[in-house]
């Protein structure tokens, strides 16, 4: 009885607000899996008022007002719309990474990370992190895509690197740290440019006390920061520093993490909200472990996803550049790393950090409208990992770290309508993933039926 009456008030609320002009949206028939970890809803109806959401329900117990446009989502599972936190806007897969610092830095702003912020958006990646871009360039595209002006992602944004010394070639979008006050300045520049977080590399290469102000900074200004863990050292460095959340698995061909390591992470984690929150880690394992599956299956390299938004002759460029997989410099470790990628992710797993779903998208044949799904269908698939556990990695726990869980993250009354679906049932394949057929981004429906909804994107490039 509490639940009806419950429900026949918000339906009440609902009529008397419509007449604003705000659009109303009736999301029905789907199993929903909100995002929050807990029971999943099935016959569900999500109604959404403008960019919002305003009730979850089942189809029994909450009621269509006659106002609102139906939208089914029968036969398919519903969840938040995915976060990859790990992306390269600037990069599109190509594998030669000094020919395109320097052929395409100045089509970064115009064509590049356009067309690579739509593909994330239609592949149902409703929010990213970029880490490590120049710094106009992302900070124009950020406010671009929140001013409407271009159809991708909510943007949360590093703008460059930073570190000890800019390596030849990429001043662009790295940055030197030359002293404690260098390293607070150029903090503040990130800031005051909007950027979101502070992306720490080679920092166990830095003066500690250089590193200590990147972070002190950072952290002073509301930042987080993000670090690479490719050495040891940076890990050690980074834990000591108090770097919020490490990136990559690293350590090349090393079997394991280092006893030491691992005695410092479960410290770190044990601490919690004492040391500022939990510490987050984005292992970014895919791309490595498909790597010689790719090489010998290069099939999928050919899906024109990825071509969307890019001219004829960027695309041509790409293509030359992955025809022979089996040459790539970038790749020729990944052989001998892939044997120690599943223990180590494990260990990190199992030390108390919280991962999160981030694949490096961008980085040689690593597209951005299939990195994301990839890299869920590795950690359940292949490292166990639960599926309910990789969803959340790919929605509540990246809008938690971010500071954005009270609007972003899961599908809840009050927050925005990002959400996704897709025919079947993806707890049980997740690798159904791949074909997303609904994508809705703050009320806005960017792909429906499995095919973008042109009028709602702003790219004019056609697909090749």
């Amino acid at each position: 009885m509490r639940i009806k009456i419950l429900f026949t008030l918000i339906l009440m609320l609902l009529m008397t607000s419509a007449s604003n002009g705000q659009e109303l949206k009736a999301f029905v028939g789907g199993m929903l899996v909100d995002g929050t970890g807990g029971k999943i809803i099935h016959d569900s109806v999500i109604l959404v008022k403008g960019e919002r959401i305003v009730a979850v329900g089942t189809e029994k117990e909450l009621p269509v007002p006659e106002d609102y446009q139906v939208i089914s989502t029968e036969g398919m599972t519903v969840l938040p719309g995915l976060w990859d936190m790990h992306v390269h806007l600037m990069i599109n897969g190509h594998s030669d990474y000094k020919y395109w610092d320097k052929a395409y830095i100045n089509k970064l702003g115009s064509e590049v990370m356009p067309a690579s912020a739509e593909q994330l958006l239609l592949a149902g990646v409703t929010s990213a992190r970029d880490l490590g871009a120049p710094l106009k360039e992302s900070q124009q595209i950020k406010e671009a895509i929140n001013g409407g002006q271009l159809s991708g992602p909510r943007m949360f944004m590093s703008g460059p690197f930073l570190q000890h010394k800019p390596y030849p070639g990429t001043e662009a979008f790295r940055w030197g740290i030359s002293s404690e006050r260098d390293a607070r300045n150029k903090v503040r520049k990130l800031k005051e440019a909007g950027m979101d977080v502070v992306k720490l590399i080679d920092h166990d290469v830095m003066p500690l006390s250089h590193a200590k102000a990147v972070v002190d900074e950072a952290h002073k200004l509301g930042m987080r920061v993000v670090g690479h863990s490719h050495k040891p050292d940076e890990i050690r460095v980074g834990l000591e520093i108090g770097i919020d959340n490490f990136e990559h698995t690293g350590l090349t061909t090393a079997p394991e993490y280092p006893e030491d390591i691992m005695t410092m992470l479960k410290e770190r984690t044990a601490k919690g909200r004492i040391s500022g929150g939990p510490l987050y880690w984005t292992p970014t394992v895919e791309g490595l472990w498909n790597y010689e599956y790719v090489r010998k299956n290069s099939e999928e390299l050919d899906n024109k996803c990825w071509t969307r938004g890019l001219s004829k002759e960027t695309v041509e460029d790409i293509k030359q550049s992955i025809q022979h997989p089996e040459r790539l410099g970038y790749m020729q470790l990944t052989p001998k790393r892939k044997p120690t990628l599943k223990k180590k992710f494990n260990q990190l797993r199992n030390s108390g950090a919280i991962l999160l779903v981030g694949t490096d998208s961008g980085i040689p044949m690593k597209f951005h409208c299939q990195s994301t799904w990839h890299e869920l269908q590795v950690w359940v698939d292949e490292f166990d990992v639960p599926v309910m556990e990789a969803i959340q990695a790919a929605t509540y726990w990246p809008a938690k770290f971010m500071g954005t869980d009270q609007d972003l993250g899961t599908v809840v009354p009050g927050k925005y309508a990002d959400i996704i679906a897709v025919k079947g049932d993806a707890l049980k394949y997740i690798n159904l993933l791949q074909h997303v057929d609904l994508v809705v981004k703050g009320g806005t429906i960017y792909k429906q039926n499995g095919l973008p909804k042109e009028e709602n994107l702003t790219l004019s490039y056609p697909e090749i």
